[in-house]
């Protein structure tokens, strides 16, 4: 993203300069020392330290080997290190290293914020898979960076949080409109459209995998359902003998030809056919009826042999 507002650069150098540990002492000198993850993070800062300040610096690739993955890209100023420092609000009027932004960087207006946040992000910042875990954090240098920024992030209207973990202080994004907005913010257009094409992929697969278990709920409710009416049936046709009328007899021998059968299916299969609401008015009324002559012989009613679990079906 290209900035030509002067005071945004300015920013955007000093968190990038503040979240890499920028500041280092070597033999009672002042040395600015940026490592960054990708060689045009490292471009990019260089370019504005020579646009804005005037200072030329070194790039250092330290290659990938052992614990480091890929390789990293330092961005060196040694010559005019304090200089830089000053201008940058590394260091303060009297020479004493900052530990938070700037002041001048912490008070300025909504576009600086949004600089802030790019410079931070470029110098130590992860953006992780949508999803439930999903985040965006950077990692500060210390505690009262982490708060600047979060007060940044509140400046966009963003919520964002300081934690720290093992020792190391972190400002953290976990929403996913909040991240989209942020990554919105700091002009990364092509990593917001990635992730959330990502993210939509990932809500869309979670809401077919929760329709798929919700219809597979219901498939086995209702077969257990079919198989407690098949069983009171049964009992049905015991307690009523030949007390029973054809439609309600039809009805039950329909429900024990086809156990696994819904009632819609019951339904079609009737002649002539019936409504799903026939049929179960149809098996209600043979039960109900099955029930109350049970209750006049004082004999176990339809419900007598159903397993516990088919009891509430």
């Amino acid at each position: 993203m290209r900035v030509a507002k002067t005071s945004c650069r300015k920013a955007e150098v000093s968190a990038t300069l503040r979240f890499s540990g920028g500041l280092h002492i070597i033999s009672g000198r002042v040395v600015i020392e940026a490592e960054l993850d990708t060689e045009s993070a490292a471009t990019r800062l260089r370019h504005a330290i020579h646009d804005l300040y005037g200072h030329s610096s070194e790039l250092i690739v330290v290659q990938a080997g052992g614990l480091r993955k890929s390789s990293r890209f330092v961005v060196r100023v040694v010559r005019e290190g304090e200089s830089l420092a000053r201008q940058t609000g590394l260091l303060d009027a009297r020479g004493r290293p900052v530990r938070g932004l700037a002041p001048e960087v912490v008070s300025a207006g909504v576009q600086e914020a949004e600089a802030v946040w790019r410079g931070a992000f470029l110098a130590h910042g992860s953006l992780t898979e949508p999803g439930r875990s999903m985040s965006l954090e950077v990692t500060s240098p210390g505690p009262e960076a982490a708060l600047a920024l979060v007060g940044a992030a509140r400046r966009l209207g963003v919520a964002a949080k300081s934690r720290e973990v093992r020792g190391i202080d972190r400002v953290v994004i976990r929403d996913g409109d909040s991240i989209a907005r942020m990554l919105e913010r700091i002009g990364a257009p092509e990593t917001l459209k990635v992730w959330e094409e990502r993210r939509e992929r990932r809500e869309v697969r979670g809401t077919a995998n929760r329709l798929a278990n919700f219809d597979d709920a219901n498939l086995r409710r209702s077969a257990r359902a079919a198989v407690a009416a098949g069983a009171r049936v049964q009992r049905a046709f015991e307690i009523l003998g030949d007390e029973l009328p054809d439609h309600l007899r039809q009805a039950g021998e329909l429900r024990l030809a086809h156990k696994q059968a819904s009632l819609e299916e019951l339904g079609r299969l009737a002649d002539p056919p019936l409504s799903k609401d026939a049929v179960a008015g149809r098996i209600r009324r043979l039960l109900s009826t099955a029930d109350k002559r049970a209750l006049e012989l004082g004999i176990p009613d339809t419900e007598a042999g159903l397993p516990a679990d088919l009891l509430d079906l």
